[in-house]
């Protein structure tokens, strides 16, 4: 049957409906599908519209403030949770000053704030989908399943590594590793998934992890904290340390990279958003954590992992579930922070995923790594507080790179526009 020309105006999509938009699809393509190949007329509206569709500098400003909103309130909590003490039993005439403890449960908090995550995405992925259309799949073939089951485990594993590794290197190490986190994000891009970029965002990722490292190397915290762990006798870093770090860094550059993978990858893994990868994403990981927090304590009874791995197990990992049961039964008042950081994570995660899927994970890794920066930075015109030359330093390299890369991609967006429409002009002629 011959396939006839759709006379109806092109239909808008709805700012639901754009959630659901992969990012690599591009809108000319879809918009000729739905005008069963448009005539010569239209394709100068068809170019118009696709380049409104494309992700544009207000997305990215919601973006950037929605993960900065929810992720110093998570901060905060965070730094509530693991370092307030609490004392075990009320002071008494016999005990004035009780023992305190400490919510040491990193496992427990994971498994915690990755439930709130999984039930608030599927919340926002049900309520987003346009009336009328069936919930997406958030396992929609087979060929997605070992991609989201290594984001699972990458992300399940990276925060354990990093605590571990805090224990044989000093905090100099670690905040300028961490500095560094769009190095291996580039990396793993390059060397597994064959991403090929531009000469100039090389420049960009340098500049701007110069800038967030010389920025955090000169903010008076930092030197409190490495001071802190000298007089504890951390004055140097050894072998398994930095190994551990590194673990921590690439498990984090795989997650980002390979959710990045899937997004721009519609052809192999079919139509996936960022709603469907926070509900499944979080959703294995706390199959993944629950199973390791319930079967643990069994495998260390029989002593197979003693003899397996090479590193002792301290005796709170295997127990962690009942011991975090405990404190929180003991401490309502750390209950209500644990939560709180589980909801604050949870809505930080919606900005994320969309962010991923809209944009890239360089781009997200980037606004991670200068939240800190940028923070600080506010405090400044907002309380008068004052900079170092050193800060001021690292604050030029990063929106020099920031801004360098803003306006050649502008170029590049303007000389795609131009293209663009000298085709329409001759395929008209």
């Amino acid at each position: 049957m011959a396939r006839q020309k759709q006379t109806a105006p092109l239909q808008r999509a709805t700012s639901s409906q754009l959630m659901h938009v992969p990012p690599n699809e591009t809108s000319a393509q879809s918009l000729k599908q739905q005008n069963g190949g448009a005539v010569a007329n239209n394709h100068v509206s068809e170019v118009k519209d696709a380049t409104q569709d494309t992700p544009g500098l207000m997305q990215l400003a919601v973006c950037v403030l929605g993960i900065y909103a929810s992720f110093l309130s998570w901060g905060v909590l965070q730094e509530a949770i693991t370092t307030v003490s609490y004392p075990v039993q009320p002071p008494s005439a016999e005990l004035p000053e009780p023992p305190t403890e400490r919510f040491t449960y990193s496992i427990v908090l994971n498994t915690i704030q990755s439930t709130f995550a999984a039930i608030t995405g599927f919340l926002y992925l049900f309520f987003s989908t346009p009336s009328g259309q069936k919930v997406p799949s958030i396992f929609p073939t087979r060929k997605i399943l070992f991609p989201l089951l290594l984001v699972s485990i990458s992300s399940s594993l990276a925060s354990p590594f990093g605590y571990a590794s805090l224990a044989h290197i000093d905090y100099l190490t670690f905040i300028l590793a961490k500095s560094c986190k769009l190095l291996p994000v580039m990396f793993l891009h390059l060397t597994i998934f064959r991403k090929r970029y531009p000469l100039y965002k090389y420049g960009v990722v340098l500049l701007v992890t110069l800038g967030v490292a010389t920025f955090t190397l000169h903010h008076p915290g930092t030197s409190k904290k490495v001071a802190a762990s000298a007089a504890k006798g951390q004055s140097g870093s050894s072998a398994w340390g930095i190994f551990l770090l590194s673990i921590n860094l690439l498990l984090d550059g795989l997650t980002n990279t390979t959710q990045d993978h899937v997004f721009t990858s519609p052809q192999t893994y079919t139509r996936f958003t960022g709603p469907q990868m926070m509900v499944a994403q979080n959703v294995l990981s706390t199959l993944l954590t629950s199973s390791y927090l319930l079967v643990m304590p069994h495998l260390s009874a029989t002593g197979l992992l003693h003899n397996l791995l090479p590193f002792p197990i301290p005796p709170s990992t295997e127990t962690e579930l009942t011991a975090a049961i405990g404190f929180l039964s003991r401490h309502p008042e750390a209950l209500k922070n644990v939560l709180g950081f589980a909801a604050c994570g949870a809505v930080g995660q919606l900005f994320i995923f969309y962010t991923l899927s809209r944009f890239s994970s360089l781009l997200l890794v980037t606004v991670t790594v200068t939240r800190k920066m940028l923070t600080m930075l506010l405090s400044v015109f907002w309380f008068g507080h004052s900079l170092s030359a050193g800060q001021w330093l690292g604050v030029l390299l990063v929106f020099g790179g920031v801004g360098a890369e803003a306006v050649v991609q502008r170029q590049e967006k303007k000389t795609k526009e131009k293209a663009r429409a000298a085709a329409a002009a001759t395929k008209k002629e």
